[in-house]
């Protein structure tokens, strides 16, 4: 099996990590730090906008099961593309809807998603495209957040439930939970 790796940001990163983990296709999902200035940077100085970075997912898909605009369009439909720096009570530019594309390929396919993900919204979609540069993994703690100490948070509790509602509805074929073979 191919895994193809596709990164992005839009808001939490725990709260889009848990979307993604419920794509049939999907087969890692790791919350990441990227587009920032700082080598190595904390979660403190990420969340205090001193980095640049934003809060990110980077998501392993075997392309045989899902493609990166298939992605992209589950993106769009479960975070609002049309807020600035912002995801509902996180504001600041780490909260940033933006792709990081690795190829002029996904570059040209974000630029598509972006499109057809303003075709579907009466504002401005605010969606930064932006050079993928270093990754890096964010913290233990917050890898599988939503799994854990995630359902006992009541801001996940909050806003995922949502996200997970809109994929289900809009992706109902994609979705893992609603599928007992999701090979």
């Amino acid at each position: 099996m191919t895994i193809d790796y596709a990164i992005f940001g839009g808001g939490c990163f725990w709260c889009t990590e848990a979307v993604f983990k419920d794509v049939i296709g999907v087969e890692t999902v790791e919350s990441v730090y990227t587009g920032g200035r700082r080598a190595n940077p904390t979660y403190e100085q990420v969340c205090a906008g001193v980095t640049g970075h934003a809060e990110a997912i980077r998501v392993g898909f075997d392309p045989e099961k899902l493609s990166y605009g298939d992605l992209l369009d589950i993106h769009f439909v479960t975070h609002d593309p049309t807020q600035l720096n912002r995801q509902g009570n996180d504001v600041g530019t780490q909260y940033r809807s933006v792709i990081f594309p690795a190829n002029e390929a996904q570059r040209a396919e974000a630029e598509a998603a972006i499109l057809r993900a303003q075709a579907d919204n009466s504002q401005p979609v605010v969606t930064s495209i932006e050079p993928l540069g270093e990754v890096y993994v964010a913290e233990d703690y917050h890898q599988n957040y939503w799994d854990g100490a995630g359902q006992r948070n009541g801001y996940c509790m909050a806003v995922i439930p949502p996200k997970l509602q809109k994929l289900r509805k809009s992706y109902a074929n994609r979705v893992k939970s609603l599928h007992s073979d999701n090979g």
